[in-house]
């Protein structure tokens, strides 16, 4: 049953995968297996994605399938007290207020098992300062979708600097008008084009160890 998942929420079939979700529960399965299944899934769409296959809808909608699967998997994966792949902070910074694009990142960020805290949009540099010391998140992603974001984006890396964080945190920047330039510019470890190289950078950060 569960072999048929990861493709069924490839394939975007929102009703069967909640479907077989519930049916596998009911006959046994482990949370985690089933959560395991659904996650490669998410890799399969994110696959499709830099295929060219996919677009940034299908990203939505895979995430909100994955979103779904969720609210049934939490209680009883929370009972397993599953272990994250890591730990990442985002946020749309101040005087932006576009959150599609990071809501998109936050959904593929727990498919690969990461633990996420989303500060949503128009975020203050200061509450991502205060953001990594609760969490001791190692990684911080900033969205904008507007230009003027690029200033706040830059305060913002200027804030962890002056915390005395700067070296314990790896910070990527991405947004539709982001590139290399404006990491570059503003300070930035490095910046995703989209979000299934955000999240790659993400776990080969945390994977290496870096900046820990």
């Amino acid at each position: 049953m569960l072999d048929r998942l990861p493709t069924v929420l490839a394939d975007l079939e929102e009703d069967e995968v909640l479907e077989i979700v519930k049916a596998a529960l009911a006959a046994g399965s482990e949370p985690l297996a089933v959560l395991e299944a659904c996650q490669a899934g998410m890799t399969l769409v994110g696959d499709r994605f830099e295929a060219g296959e996919y677009f940034v809808s299908d990203l939505m909608m895979s995430g909100e399938i994955f979103k779904q699967v969720g609210l049934i998997l939490e209680p009883l994966l929370e009972a397993e007290a599953q272990v994250s792949g890591g730990s990442v902070v985002i946020g749309t910074v101040a005087g932006d207020i576009h959150d599609i694009g990071k809501d998109i990142v936050v959904n593929m960020l727990k498919s690969a098992n990461l633990e996420v805290t989303d500060l949503g949009v128009d975020v203050p540099a200061e509450r991502f300062v205060a953001a990594l010391r609760e969490t001791g998140s190692p990684v911080l992603c900033l969205s904008g979708l507007l230009t003027l974001a690029f200033d706040s984006m830059a305060a913002t890396i200027e804030a962890v600097t002056e915390a005395g964080l700067r070296d314990e945190v790896k910070i990527m920047v991405g947004g539709g008008p982001v590139d290399a330039r404006v990491c570059e510019t503003v300070g930035a470890d490095d910046w995703g084009a989209d979000a299934q190289a955000a999240v790659r950078l993400a776990r080969d950060w945390l994977e290496s160890g870096s900046p820990a």
